[in-house]
């Protein structure tokens, strides 16, 4: 699903004419034309310019069959990993896609550039084939590849579980207000697209699941700036897409 954000400054130059023209060529005024203006993308731009940051990895100019520019992938474990640019049905997806993974295997993309304590995290995700496991879902505050935080949601199994990567063990953290429960159970996720959000403020990280808030989880294991990846695990194939990131 590719999403066209409006540019705060044609918005504010649209608003700032006395006239417009309709499609069919007839004038309409400046009411008018504000209340044609999606209020979701209103929201978006305030959001944005509320932020520090605000970047949108749809991976439409990317090449098929390469790792995008300023990505790199790494992996923990005995196995190997695989991300790339794949086309999936005429959409360019980010893909993991080495599919030979033993279950003690952790696949890793992270972005070169981004650096972040505080963030807003986005994507669709959808768990493609795995035996062992299927899925997957964000890391931040990322270090190296034995320590980060990574949250994910798994098809196989219908969960959406929070875990720290400490010194390369990974363990699940208790939910405010709940206790160690790894993770919620939630509605079947199915073969198709889900959208797995993540808000993180300092100490405080809430999970949402198409839209709906989940959980949240209060951890200071690690409380500097880190970079922000995608993650898998064994022989999880999954597709990523419109992977956003509003650092706060």
């Amino acid at each position: 699903m590719k999403k066209i954000i409006i540019p705060a400054m044609a918005i504010i130059f649209s608003l700032a004419s006395a006239k417009a023209s309709s499609p069919d060529g007839k004038v309409v005024s400046n009411q008018q034309v504000n209340e044609n203006i999606n209020k979701t993308e209103f929201l978006q731009m305030a959001d944005s310019e509320n932020s520090v940051s605000n970047n949108i990895f749809d991976f439409e100019k990317y090449a098929v069959n390469k790792l995008p520019e300023d990505w790199s992938q790494y992996y923990s474990g005995s196995g190997g990993t695989d991300w790339k640019i794949t086309n999936d049905q005429g959409n360019k997806v980010l893909a993991q896609l080495y599919s030979k993974n033993p279950d003690n295997h952790f696949n890793i993309v992270v972005n070169n550039i981004i650096n972040a304590k505080n963030m807003k995290l986005s994507v669709r995700l959808k768990g493609v084939a795995g035996k062992h496991d299927q899925g997957g879902g964000f890391m931040w505050r990322f270090i190296d590849k034995n320590n980060y935080y990574v949250v994910r949601a798994n098809p196989l199994e219908d969960n959406v579980v929070l875990y720290k990567v400490e010194n390369g063990k990974r363990s699940d953290l208790p939910l405010v207000g709940l206790g160690r429960t790894y993770g919620v159970d939630v509605d079947k996720l199915g073969s198709g697209w889900n959208t797995l959000s993540l808000i993180v403020k300092d100490e405080i990280f809430t999970v949402y699941l198409n839209g709906k808030e989940l959980f949240k989880v209060k951890d200071s294991t690690f409380t500097k700036k880190g970079k922000i990846g995608l993650w898998s695990k064994a022989d999880a194939v999954t597709f990523f897409d419109d992977f956003k990131i509003n650092i706060l």
